[in-house]
């Protein structure tokens, strides 16, 4: 495929650490000498005894050396295999459009320079991660992994290394409270211990029952944290008292498991004999959720059969307080999740007792009514919303499909499911996922039904837009035969709908124009918004595509003018850009830099960066045409930046490449090679949020540049964000160093850009400096 710039890798993703890093100094150098020989390095051990801690300060010390190439990728929450290599491409910032392997996007990645890889809790995806590193390991011959797992990945040239658990005092022998601080184990409790008590320190009233909890917990990290947490409601010498107590009592319970195991399974234990019937029914049957739930999904999974709806909050809120659930702060609603270890604990409970069954279909009966409300209500002003909420649920919406997928007789249920989430899937670019579930679905529901109708449509969709002709031919065929059995109205509108898309595909824009045209009648006849919304955004810019301009401005404004009346800001984004399209090519660049910069305000609310990338890429168009030629090039950058981010490239729509490659070639005429590679350079290397800045030309207020004495109506939590977005953090960043939710940072620094009357982080970091330096002054 041809490129109009050079190829630039965006920097790592290692999370910043929630809370200091105790210890481990001979760990870290021996981990660091092993992989400077071994090319896949797995740090083996039980849980919690502080594997992924160590793998991240690993690979924060050696980044430099991989150009900060240094990749982190959570496989915890994961639990299907056939994911494994998707969930890698998307920590790796690889939203794969195309219809090749997403492997092979993830081999071109990691294969272009000296990179590492952290993998972390492949315990239970071993088969699958081992499948992936050994490809990984034989193509990308500059690449180091880093694994954690529980076991071994069983690979030839694998260098396992067993992470101990903290050294810990010998309560017998414990002199001083100067003999006991130096282990790492009490350093790791007083730690914690002050984030609860701020004024806790070794001392002489406490340094032996210091000892003994840190010797009974076998100087497990995870064991040690959770421990520290109790000093809210016990003293030291409780705990201390308590830890022996479980340890006798249920020695027997534990005794097959590992010794080191034993400790921290009876640490869980005892929390979990100290709640109450209905808690511990609350937690098994939680225990289903996959990442984090709300209040209304628990009430709903974890009532009936001892536990009434009416008194699940007061439980929840019980079992935040005993530290089972954790509350993700800052979110609107609150949410809840608990941590690994915790969470197959209630797994094994709920088993055991013979509830899994019914918990996993009252959960996937939750999340079916949700894809129903979605897709009866997102088209509108509460679009953004819906998209977050269902970004949040998409753990849990995976182990719904799975649900349907493994379970008789429930096939059909997950293909509606995922048919309700289309617009959702498409738009958070899920396209290689949601044809691996639409599969698996059809693979089980053969009998001719609406669902599979609607199921394979969605398929040839899909496949249409990852260039995957054949797969495309093979549901529409299928689909036809099917519509003409038993076809709806409205599916045989989608059929008309899906036919044009291929014809457009294609660049046969003749046989699309009719196609279009019928598809929209039939929907208009159906009463179907939602399709009447898609057909008239790609019917406008199929004609105007060939020629007949006004026309297509016709067709498109009658879209723009139903998604205002909505409120609606997915199609209304797609169908401006379509307009600045069909304006540049008509020869009124003017018109179509208004059109551009609309859209451009509109997809940055739903994170639509299919629609920014085609907006920043005609705006360069625009002022190619206008002859700001260095701003042009600037903004192809910034195209080019966000392109890379999806996978994407012009070149992936025949129409759209040839005029892509004529205005770049007028451009580069018109610098020079050297100016227009230095312009393109400036804008490439621009975030997002930056390049939407710097394309709508915003200027910066006056209190960015000079405070004023008012003080702005910021919290304190969003003071400090404003600090560490002028620090250069990214969400991601900021979510870890304050242990909150990358979607609360979101919405923190939101709520700053609204407050300041701002529109980039830039502008925030220069307020924050200005008011330093004020203050210094």
């Amino acid at each position: 495929m041809a490129r109009t710039t050079t190829e630039r890798r965006s920097a790592g993703n290692l999370p910043a650490g929630t809370t200091s890093f105790v210890g481990r100094r001979h760990e870290l150098t021996e981990v660091k000498r092993l992989l400077s020989v071994y090319r896949l390095v797995t740090l083996t051990g039980p849980g919690g005894v502080g594997k992924t801690r160590l793998s991240m300060r690993v690979a924060a010390d050696v980044r430099r050396a991989f150009h900060d190439q240094a990749w982190f990728v959570d496989l915890g929450e994961l639990r299907e295999p056939n994911l494994v290599p998707q969930t890698v491409a998307e920590q790796l910032e690889i939203h794969e459009q195309s219809s090749r392997p997403v492997q092979d996007a993830v081999v071109e990645r990691l294969g272009a320079g000296p990179t590492l890889l952290v993998l972390d809790s492949c315990e239970h995806l071993v088969d699958a991660c081992a499948a992936l590193v050994n490809t990984l390991i034989q193509v990308c011959p500059e690449l180091r992994v880093v694994a954690t797992s529980r076991q071994s990945l069983g690979l030839v040239g694998e260098c396992t290394y067993t992470v101990p658990p903290f050294e810990v005092p010998d309560p017998e022998h414990a002199g001083s409270p100067n003999a006991v601080a130096h282990f790492d184990s009490v350093r790791l409790f007083v730690a914690r211990a002050a984030a609860v008590l701020p004024s806790f320190e070794v001392d002489q009233s406490n340094y032996q029952a210091l000892a003994r909890i840190c010797h009974d917990l076998d100087g497990i990290p995870l064991a040690i944290e959770l421990t520290a947490v109790r000093l809210r409601s016990l003293s030291l010498e409780q705990i201390a008292d308590r830890l022996t107590e479980q340890h006798r009592l249920l020695g027997e319970a534990t005794r097959g498991l590992p010794p080191r195991q034993r400790t921290l399974r009876a640490l869980i234990d005892w929390s979990y004999e100290l709640c109450s019937a209905p808690e511990r029914l609350v937690w098994a049957r939680a225990s289903v959720f996959s990442g984090s739930f709300d209040l209304d999904a628990v009430e709903h999974v974890a009532s009936g059969d001892g536990v009434a709806e009416a008194d699940v909050l007061g439980l929840v809120d019980a079992l935040v307080d005993k530290s089972i659930f954790l509350r993700d702060s800052g979110q609107a609603v609150a949410r809840y999740r608990m941590l690994d270890t915790t969470r197959a604990y209630g797994v094994e409970k709920l088993a055991a007792g013979g509830g899994h069954e019914a918990a996993r279909r009252r959960h996937r009966d939750y999340f079916a009514g949700l894809t129903r409300r979605f897709a009866a209500e997102w088209l509108g002003p509460d679009e953004p919303a819906w998209i977050n909420r269902l970004w949040l649920e998409h753990p849990n919406l995976r182990v719904a499909f799975d649900y349907c997928a493994r379970q008789e007789g429930e096939a059909e249920a997950g293909l509606r499911m995922v048919v309700q989430l289309a617009d959702f899937l498409s738009l958070r670019g899920y396209h290689t996922e949601t044809r691996m579930w639409l599969d698996r679905l059809l693979a089980s529901a053969t009998e001719p039904s609406h669902e599979r109708l609607s199921s394979l449509m969605l398929d040839a969709w899909f496949a249409l837009q990852q260039g995957d002709a054949g797969t495309a031919r093979s549901s529409l065929g299928e689909s036809e035969d099917l519509a003409a059995r038993i076809g709806s109205s409205e599916e045989l509108a989608y059929l008309a709908h899906l036919r044009g898309m291929e014809a457009l595909v294609e660049a046969d824009v003749d046989r699309a124009d009719p196609l279009f045209g019928e598809a929209y009648e039939r929907f208009r006849t159906a009463g179907s918004l939602r399709g009447e919304m898609l057909t008239l955004f790609l019917y406008g810019l199929t004609v105007g595509h060939r020629g007949q301009a006004e026309k297509g401005r016709m067709l498109l404004d009658a879209c723009i003018d139903k998604s205002v009346r909505l409120g609606d800001t997915f199609w209304r984004s797609h169908a401006l850009w379509a307009h600045a399209y069909v304006d540049v090519a008509a020869g009124e660049p003017e018109r179509a830099e208004r059109s551009c910069k609309e859209s451009l305000r509109l997809g940055r609310l739903l994170a639509d960066r299919t629609a920014m990338a085609f907006s920043l890429e005609t705006l360069a168009w625009v002022e190619a045409t206008l002859g700001r030629h260095g701003r042009a090039a600037t903004l192809f950058g910034l195209a080019a930046s966000v392109w890379e981010s999806l996978g994407g490239s012009p070149e992936f729509y025949s129409s759209f490449a040839h005029a892509h490659h004529a205005h770049v070639a007028g451009v580069r005429e018109a610098l020079g090679d050297s100016a227009y590679e230095q312009a393109f350079e400036q804008g490439h290397r621009l975030s997002a949020a930056q390049a939407v800045d710097f394309a709508l030309e915003t200027e910066r207020p006056r209190d960015a540049r000079q405070p004023t004495g008012e003080q702005p109506l910021l919290t304190r939590r969003e003071f400090q964000i404003a600090e560490l977005v002028a620090e250069g953090l990214t969400n991601r960043d900021i979510a870890a160093r304050l242990v909150i939710s990358t979607r609360t940072a979101e919405g923190h620094v939101e709520n700053i850009l609204t407050k300041l009357g701002f529109s980039s982080r830039t502008q925030i970091a220069a307020w924050v400096t200005a008011r330093q330096e004020s203050a210094q002054r």
